[in-house]
């Protein structure tokens, strides 16, 4: 990086909408650098449901704009990454005297159907539960209930392979890179910029600043750019647990619970199911947020109001919590507040221009970075043209019904890997699983084995092409295979990977 380089643009946060922007912008021909202060997707965009949907309960807040924006983006994104986003099918039951009536459900759905230009997915039906596999788990009071689709996405895999394809188009991508101030001078941002592993610290200039800092918005605004009193974001806690699989159906549950909130209770990594999510509101860092005994508590008791069989907190087997930057609308409750994403910008006469970035979703994160480069057009001239619609995700380049034959493909070059491998690897990193394997001729091939599904060669993969650096970045966000390693072989794997990097 040279001292003298002035970048178009430097975005603050490496979650979703900081990568995502950073990617749309680089692709556009403007020049990017983007620091994140820890790994990639550390935050809010780790801790999510992990849905690609419209939010079918934001319609009871009139919010028919971001869902129906939502609904469009989800065949959009199913394509762009037909390996970490694919369709699943919900199930929604209800009786009579329940929360909401059926005919309101019934409308919700209809609406759902019919807003977002739906091709692929299809469409709602009614099932019989008494009949239909959907109803074995649960209690003999649901005896009907709506399906409809939506979709599920590995959020980390998400943000990281955003951050990857901006690189790899050419933009500055600076991982546990904290930004420690921002300031003008003469119609240019001076960022100063210190490496969270070696201390050593750098000034990068840019024509625009992009503050994407998530649940950290507000504290860029305070801490490094020397604004006071700033509070634009309501934080709101949401936290989720994991249990041994509760069934063996693939599709998901969608509940609803006496306060008018919903959980969701979804299969997740093969032998699990994931139930979430919560609601509060949270004061704090949010870097310190964890699940409460209140909040363990409330998810057993609201999937245990469905299942035959209860959920009990000796059954958790994991959990993770992220505080929700929500724009400040000031809604009442937490559940209420808006989940639209709101775009500042700020030009003062003569000086260098600021984008803040407040709340967003992952199903409209390339919409909102479509949106963000409008105005950064506005601010600093316009280059390029709309273009990520079109677009792949680094191994998305195959159809999206296409996932069984990219398996197949990967076998057929592999034809030592287990069934079970090669479809977690093919989820992680579609065709690009090839590239990951190298010359491997049989299991020796692989290198060493951590424990689970998990060999060193995806290990070495992820620390030279997706910057992590430790076992919680191997093991919780570039994977899920956490759930498998014990804490031995964990400790193992953390010094494997602190050697590789001292190499």
């Amino acid at each position: 990086m040279s001292g003298d380089q002035v970048f178009d643009l430097f975005v603050i946060g490496g979650g979703i909408n900081g990568c995502g922007i950073a990617r749309d912008a680089v692709g556009r021909g403007y020049s990017v650098a983007l620091a994140e202060m820890n790994d990639f997707a550390s935050g809010t965009s780790s801790g999510a449901t992990k849905l690609i949907h419209g939010g079918l309960r934001y319609l009871e807040h009139y919010e028919f704009r971001l869902v129906r924006e939502a609904l469009m983006e989800r065949e959009v994104l199913w394509a762009m990454a037909p390996h970490i986003i694919w369709p699943m099918r919900f199930v929604l039951p209800f009786h009579k005297g329940g929360i909401r009536p059926a005919w309101l459900i019934r409308l919700g759905l209809f609406l759902y159907d019919h807003l977002g230009g739906r091709k692929l997915l299809p469409a709602t039906k009614t099932l019989d539960m008494r009949k239909d596999p959907a109803g074995k788990p649960l209690k003999p009071l649901f005896t009907r209930a709506f399906e409809y689709s939506d979709g599920w996405v590995d959020d980390a895999r998400f943000v990281v392979l955003n951050a990857r394809d901006a690189a790899d188009r050419g933009a500055l991508i600076l991982s546990r890179s904290r930004v420690l101030s921002a300031r003008r001078d003469k119609g240019i941002w001076e960022i100063d910029v210190e490496d969270r592993a070696s201390r050593s610290r750098s000034t990068v200039r840019a024509r625009m600043l992009v503050n994407a800092g998530g649940p950290w918005v507000d504290s860029v605004l305070s801490n490094a750019v020397g604004r006071n009193n700033v509070h634009n974001v309501r934080l709101v806690q949401g936290s989720h647990i994991i249990v041994k699989k509760k069934f063996d159906d693939p599709r998901a549950y969608f509940f609803q619970n006496p306060d008018n909130r919903i959980i969701f209770a979804i299969p997740y990594e093969t032998d699990f199911t994931l139930i979430g999510t919560t609601d509060q509101d949270y004061q704090g860092d949010p870097k310190d947020v964890k699940i409460t005994q209140g909040e363990i508590d409330y998810l057993c008791s609201a999937a245990s109001e469905y299942f035959a069989e209860p959920v009990r907190p000796e059954d958790i087997v994991w959990s993770y919590s992220a505080v929700r930057p929500l724009y400040d609308d000031g809604a009442s409750k937490a559940q209420e507040a808006t989940r639209d994403y709101v775009l500042k910008l700020e030009v003062p006469e003569g000086q260098a221009p600021l984008l803040n970035v407040f709340g967003g979703k992952l199903t409209t994160y390339r919409r909102l970075g479509e949106h963000a480069l409008e105005k950064i057009g506005e601010a600093i001239g316009v280059k390029g043209k709309p273009w990520t619609a079109q677009s792949h995700l680094p191994g998305g380049d195959f159809p999206p019904t296409g996932y069984d034959a990219e398996v197949g493909r990967l076998k057929r070059a592999f034809p030592f890997l287990e069934e079970r491998c090669a479809r977690r690897l093919v989820r992680c990193y579609g065709s690009l699983a090839h590239a990951m394997l190298g010359g491997a001729k049989g299991p020796d091939g692989l290198g060493r084995h951590f424990g689970g599904t998990l060999y060193q060669a995806e290990v070495d993969w992820l620390i030279a092409r997706e910057w992590a650096r430790s076992a919680e970045d191997i093991l919780w966000r570039r994977t899920k295979q956490g759930l498998y390693l014990s804490a031995e072989q964990a400790r193992a794997l953390e010094d494997y990977i602190e050697e590789a990097r001292a190499a």
